[in-house]
């Protein structure tokens, strides 16, 4: 199933507003003799209007909380909220759903000035079909009346628009709506949460929606372990597919690798010619390796790339990242071009065997296409680095 519209929960899906929010609710609690305790641990006070917070949670009269709320509005406004920030990867997911044809649309409890301020800060106004926020004087409309003007102003039936929030009210108003809802496991909310509110799909980062909105989600529900190995574990998976369909996945997971592209002052890129025992063949390939547990990529290729050729570089760049074999291996190999280079002694494995091969860049080109060299990491990391620096 594909949607045709995707409307957005703002604090805590997509911007982290939590700072400014939560300083400020302590500056007004402070303010009125309220024992808050350090800003970080008031976290609810992201999601619901902060009328019903102050209330609920401090047993806050009616009149006390809207003094409350005016006092936290006095440190908000000019500075509370910028300090925010959007989450990673939600410009590209904005930019992907408005490129495939997606209406898109804000339903928050959020004050709709504060909103439209944000949308103007980080330059993402223009994606959003409507913003439906609240005002200053009536902000207590619930999650659900937000979420009703939202979907009815964006035009959509409410079985084609899927609904994005990290917070109950998000699902519960999405349900009431009659709206499939993704509970975002990067803001503010939980996946106990999100699985006891009802929520269709768990998102676990901005790429999800986009997946789920275009009908290609899968969503796990179950791992079953075959292997665990000192590379690699093995798994099987029951998934639920966008039409609620289930699927099995056998998955291999992988630590993830790093290859280097190294080119000398004669313009020769440094490969390594080993045998390759699931091939039963010797082999041209980049120097590469695997990244060891919470490794920085950057230093795990500096390392393999000093084992391997017995080489250091002044210049060591990230040339992108590469998905050998996405239809069952979650490995991800991280390239890096390497120049400048110095040479020293290598420090192989004991169980590791090759030789370090300077080719010319051309030739190395050359038997790519001709289909000599098959290595993917290899074809990608030259072919990329040949058009990058027009070599």
């Amino acid at each position: 199933m594909r949607y045709s519209a995707v409307i957005f929960d703002f604090d805590g899906t997509l911007c982290d507003t939590g700072e400014g929010i939560l300083k400020s609710a302590k500056y007004a609690l402070d303010a009125f003799g309220y024992e808050s305790g350090d800003y970080t641990e008031l976290t609810y006070f992201i999601g619901p209007p902060l009328m019903i917070t102050f209330q609920e949670k401090f047993g806050a009269d009616p009149a006390k909380a809207e003094a409350l709320v005016k006092k936290f509005r006095e440190r908000y406004t000019n500075r509370g909220v910028f300090e925010s920030c959007l989450y990673d990867g939600i410009k590209e997911l904005l930019h992907a759903l408005k490129k495939n044809s997606i209406r898109m649309g804000i339903a928050s409890s959020k004050p709709q000035d504060y909103i439209e301020t944000l949308l103007e800060h980080f330059g993402i106004k223009s994606y959003f079909d409507t913003v439906c926020g609240v005002t200053f004087t009536a902000d207590c409309e619930s999650k659900t009346s937000i979420i009703a003007r939202c979907a009815k102003e964006l035009g959509i039936p409410g079985n084609k628009i899927l609904m994005a929030g990290d917070k109950k009210y998000d699902i519960d108003g999405a349900k009431a709506n009659h709206i499939d809802c993704a509970g975002v496991l990067w803001g503010y909310g939980t996946k106990f949460e999100f699985i006891e509110s009802g929520a269709k799909f768990h998102a676990q980062k901005p790429s999800d929606i986009e997946a789920i909105a275009l009908g290609f989600f899968e969503q796990t529900e179950e791992v079953n372990g075959i292997f665990n190995g000192k590379i690699i574990t093995v798994h099987e998976d029951t998934v639920t597919l966008v039409d609620a369909t289930r699927a099995s996945r056998e998955v291999v997971d992988h630590p993830g690798g790093v290859a280097i592209a190294g080119l000398t002052e004669s313009n020769e890129i440094l490969l390594v010619r080993q045998f390759r025992y699931p091939y039963k063949e010797t082999i041209y390939e980049l120097p590469a390796g695997k990244l060891e547990k919470g490794e920085n990529p950057k230093e795990a290729g500096i390392r393999e790339f000093h084992e391997e050729c017995g080489a250091t570089a002044e210049i060591f760049e990230p040339l992108g990242e590469l998905y050998p074999s996405p239809g069952y291996c979650s490995e991800i190999i991280r390239i890096f071009y390497a120049q400048n280079l110095t040479f020293t002694a290598q420090e192989l494995d004991e169980d590791e065997y090759l030789d370090v091969v300077k080719m010319p860049f051309n030739e190395c080109v050359e038997k790519i296409m001709s289909g000599e060299i098959k290595d993917a990491k290899t074809i990608a990391g030259v072919l990329k680095l040949k058009e990058l620096k027009k070599l």
